[in-house]
């Protein structure tokens, strides 16, 4: 990582997290609140060059969730709480990760970290991911914001998501790297964040225009 990403990085999740101070205390009484549960869900994520790491979110699901079901979350799946369904909607489960990006663990432009599960399945090509430091947003995100409709309309979710989805933005990530500067994180991040105003706005997303799979709507995230 250049000094320039880590800069940006430094200073915009610092400032990012006093300004959403406020909010963040919002999100995290109404988790708690709802059903009693933890506020925060911490997950093990592979991260640069194949280093775990626990990554930080509000947590949106039943706290039994793990042994309910897979670690991707379907639409409609019926393991998300109805605060969690919302802060999903908005994005707003991803803020604490902005702690992830304070300690070096993630940055704020990256691909999104997988689960040890999914990377085990990685081809030698596919492991040149792990090269880049893992982020909170990427343009392989932008593309799959509809994914969770997606996944919800496949047959197998998770044979879709392993063998289309994630070779697909791999693909993307590696792409975005060979020509990445700290401006053009500055352009996804701004992409992200229009993003999210449509999103609450209640805009409608189209499928991303991916393989196989380009027909489906949906949206399908690791918890």
């Amino acid at each position: 990582m250049t000094r320039a990403k880590r800069t940006l990085d430094l200073v915009t999740a610092g400032a990012g997290l006093v300004v959403l101070a406020p909010l963040l205390v919002v999100v995290a009484v109404l988790v708690k609140t709802e059903d009693g549960g933890s506020v925060f869900f911490r997950q093990e994520r592979v991260g640069y060059r194949g280093r775990t790491f626990r990554i930080w979110k509000f947590r949106t699901m039943v706290p039994d969730a793990g042994a309910r079901g897979l670690p991707l979350t379907v639409g409609g799946d019926s393991r998300v709480t109805r605060i969690g369904a919302w802060l999903r909607r908005l994005k707003l489960d991803e803020l604490p990760q902005l702690f992830n990006v304070l300690v070096g663990d993630m940055t704020l432009v990256g691909p999104r970290p997988e689960v040890p599960c999914y990377v085990a399945s990685y081809d030698a090509e596919q492991r040149r991911v792990l090269e880049l430091v893992p982020g909170v947003t990427d343009e392989a995100s932008i593309r799959y914001v509809a994914e969770s409709a997606l996944l919800a309309a496949a047959l197998d979710p998770e044979r879709v998501y392993v063998s289309e989805i994630v070779p697909d933005k791999i693909r993307l990530n590696l792409a975005y790297a060979a020509h990445a500067t700290v401006w053009t994180d500055v352009r996804v991040i701004l992409a992200t964040l229009g993003q999210l105003l449509r999103s609450s706005n209640g805009a409608h997303h189209t499928a991303p225009a991916g393989p196989s799979h380009s027909s489906l709507a949906a949206r399908v995230t690791t918890r």
